[in-house]
């Protein structure tokens, strides 16, 4: 018998990863979907990825609008993975994130300035969403 909402080939005891379009990846069990791709999910974690170093934000169950998925695919836990990750503690990935974010926003007020120095202006995009 298959539970509700969820397509037959994917068993509800299959890890999936979800990329949201503001850039967000979310690890969890798919619960549900609907004909909207509106997903549920549960035991769900927000990962972070910052260079090598990964840390999980636990979420538990998480309903995602399903305008904002980006992709979507099942996890294959027995595959040996390539990539060598360091899982870090979630106070030291959220400073990394912090560090990463500030470098960034650093580097866009010098690019700003030379681009305004030059005598061009590019208005701010701060209130468009970002794809």
């Amino acid at each position: 018998m298959m539970a509700a909402g969820i397509p037959p080939r994917a068993s509800a005891e299959e890890k999936h990863l979800v990329l949201l379009r503001d850039g967000r990846t979310l690890i969890g069990y798919l619960r549900s979907i609907d004909q909207f791709a509106n997903l549920v999910f549960h035991q769900t974690v927000e990962r972070i990825h910052v260079g090598k170093k990964f840390g999980d934000i636990p979420r538990g169950i998480f309903i995602v609008r399903g305008e904002n998925v980006v992709l979507l695919g099942e996890i294959d836990v027995d595959k040996p993975c390539d990539t060598v990750l360091q899982q870090v503690s979630i106070e030291e990935i959220l400073e990394e994130q912090r560090l990463q974010q500030q470098a960034k926003q650093e580097t866009e007020k010098v690019k700003m300035q030379a681009l305004k120095d030059r005598g061009l202006s590019i208005p701010k995009a701060d209130n468009l969403d970002e794809y």
